[in-house]
């Protein structure tokens, strides 16, 4: 089933993103606003890390950042992508890594060397429910 549906079918368009001199407290505030998961981070239109709820949120109660911690400082900056072509199947392998009990929650979508949407798992159980 899930080889059957393109990633391009299921992922979000217009992505939100945010550049890597974004202050992490408004990052995180946009990441509330929209109820996203993640923020891809973007510098001269190319994809260069991203940044989570559950980590800012996390170091942000904790207190972990200091004043003015820029998202550049805490990214993450190797970013799985996926291809719009790919299928689910590729995205559910990609994004839980064998080697490891890792999960990523979403998977930024790269066409051309440009952002072009983002697939979470949510939208991968959306496609299993219909």
């Amino acid at each position: 089933m899930l080889e059957n549906i393109r990633v391009k079918d299921m992922m979000t368009e217009n992505v939100i993103t945010v550049p890597p001199t974004e202050d992490v407290v408004f990052a995180f505030e946009k990441l509330m606003r929209y109820k996203i998961s993640s923020l891809p981070v973007v510098e001269d239109d190319k994809l260069v890390g991203i940044v989570t709820a559950t980590d800012l949120g996390h170091n942000l109660i904790l207190d972990k950042y200091e004043l003015g911690t820029i998202v550049g400082k805490v990214m993450i900056k190797d970013v799985t992508i996926i291809s719009p072509n790919e299928n689910l199947l590729i995205a559910v392998e990609k994004m839980h890594k064998s080697n490891s009990e890792e999960i990523i929650n979403q998977l930024v979508v790269i066409d051309e060397g440009r952002i072009i949407g983002i697939i979470s798992d949510g939208d991968i159980i959306r496609a299993i429910k219909t």
